[in-house]
C-alpha cells in the first residue's frame, strides 16, 4: 500500500507500529510527531519514521492513516480538538488505547463528519519504554482488537488490517463493552492486585524491616507490574472505572469466600480452590501473547566464584544474543547462585538456554 501514516506518539507502541507499517509497505511515507523533542529526534535518526510533522495539524492534513499512540487522556483531547475540515475523505484514525469505551465516544464526533474511526489495542508491549525500544516484531503473535464505531464499513476494517499487516497480530473485532470487560479482568484489575500486595509489604515492613529483604524471588516476580507508569495507570482507571467497579465487588465476594473455606478450615474445599486455579492457569494458551507483557526468563544455577556472570553472559553475546535484564537470586536454599536472565522473546530464551546448554553443565530451567 502506498500513503502517509502520521503517528502521533513514538514510544514503544507507536514506534514500534511505525516500523511494522513500513516493513509491509515500504513505499509508505511514515509521519512522526511527539511533544517530546528528544523521542521525535530519535525516531527520525533510528529511521523509525521517515518525516517529522511540524504540528498535528500539518500531520493529518495529508494523511491517509492516523495512529493515535498517546495516553488515553491525551487521545481524547486529540479527538476533541482533531481539524475534520482538513482531513482526507478517506482517511482512517485509529488509536491503541488499553480502554475503549470512552475513546469511541469521543471519537463519535469525527463519524458524524465521515471520517472513520477504528479504535484499536495492540495487546503485547515490553519493560521497556520509548522508541529506543520499539521492535518490529513486538506485536507478532499478539491480539489486536478492533473496536470500529457504529456503520464502520467492513471494507475499512480491512483496509485498517491490510495496513496493519506488518504487525503479525491476530485481530480481534469486540465491542468497546466487551474489550473493557476482558481487558479489566486481565489486565486492569491484576495490576491492582500487585500494587495492593506491594502496598501490604510496605505496611508489614514497619513492624518488621525483614519484609523487604525476604520479599525477593517469587514475591518480586508477581508484584513485576506494580512497577508500571502510575500515570498511565491512574488515567486507565479513571477511563475503566465502571467495569473496574463491578470487578473489585466480585473481588471482594470471591475473598469473602475464600476467608470463610480458611477460617473453618475446610481442607477439601481449600485443595479444590488451588486445583481449579491451577487447571485454569496451567491451561491457557503459552505461545500467544497478552495484554500484560510476557517475562521470558530463563534461571541458571550456577557456581559462586568471581567472573561466572560475565562467562555466561560472554556466551551469550558470541551468538548475538541479547538480554533485556539480568539479576541474581540467592535466597534459594543448597544452591550459592540463581542468575535470572530476561529476553525479548522466546525464541531469543530457548536460543540462551541451547547456548548456555552447549558451553556450560549448568542446569537451566523455565519458571
Amino acid at each position: 500500500m502506498e500513503g502517509n501514516v502520521f503517528v502521533v506518539g513514538l514510544g514503544l507502541i507507536g514506534g514500534s507500529i511505525a516500523l511494522a507499517v513500513k516493513k509491509a509497505h515500504p513505499d509508505a511515507v511514515i509521519i512522526g510527531y511527539d511533544v517530546n523533542e528528544q523521542e521525535l529526534k530519535l525516531a527520525r535518526s533510528l529511521k523509525v519514521i521517515d518525516e517529522v510533522a511540524s504540528s498535528l495539524e500539518r500531520g493529518m492534513e495529508n494523511a491517509d492513516l492516523i495512529v493515535l499512540a498517546t495516553p488515553v487522556m491525551q487521545t481524547e483531547k486529540i479527538l476533541a480538538q482533531m481539524p475534520v475540515h482538513l482531513l482526507k475523505e478517506n482517511v482512517i484514525v485509529t488509536d491503541v488505547g488499553s480502554t475503549k469505551q470512552r475513546i469511541v465516544h469521543h471519537a463519535q464526533r469525527l463519524g458524524k463528519q465521515g471520517i472513520t474511526f477504528i479504535g484499536g489495542h495492540p495487546m503485547a508491549g515490553s519493560h521497556k519504554s520509548g522508541v529506543t525500544a520499539a521492535r518490529t516484531h513486538l506485536f507478532e503473535n499478539a491480539f489486536y482488537v478492533l473496536t470500529p464505531t457504529n456503520g464502520v464499513a467492513v471494507e475499512k476494517i480491512e483496509r485498517l488490517k491490510e495496513w496493519l499487516k506488518g504487525t503479525k497480530a491476530q485481530f480481534v473485532v469486540l465491542s468497546p463493552e466487551e474489550h473493557d470487560r476482558i481487558t479489566g479482568v486481565i489486565s486492569h484489575f491484576p495490576h491492582i492486585i500487585a500494587a495492593s500486595l506491594v502496598h501490604q509489604a510496605q505496611q508489614y515492613e514497619k513492624e518488621n524491616p525483614l519484609v523487604s529483604r525476604l520479599a525477593a524471588g517469587g514475591f518480586r516476580d508477581i508484584t513485576r507490574i506494580a512497577s508500571s507508569n502510575p500515570e498511565m495507570w491512574r488515567d486507565i482507571f479513571i477511563h475503566n472505572k465502571g467495569e473496574l467497579l463491578t470487578l473489585f465487588d466480585r473481588w471482594i465476594a470471591e475473598m469473602k469466600k475464600l476467608r470463610s473455606i480458611v477460617e473453618e478450615e475446610n481442607s477439601a474445599a481449600i485443595y479444590h480452590y488451588f486445583l481449579e486455579a491451577k487447571q485454569f492457569r496451567d491451561g491457557l494458551p503459552t505461545r500467544t501473547k497478552g495484554a500484560i507483557p510476557s517475562f521470558y526468563d530463563l534461571y541458571v544455577d550456577v557456581p559462586d566464584y568471581p567472573g561466572v556472570i560475565s562467562e555466561v553472559t560472554g556466551y551469550l553475546a558470541k551468538e548475538n544474543i541479547s538480554i533485556t535484564n539480568i539479576r541474581i537470586i540467592e535466597t534459594r536454599e543448597e544452591i550459592y547462585g540463581v542468575l535470572r536472565l530476561s529476553f525479548q522473546s522466546e525464541e531469543d530464551r530457548a536460543k540462551a538456554k541451547a547456548c548456555i546448554q552447549k558451553h556450560t553443565n549448568y542446569e537451566t530451567y523455565e519458571v
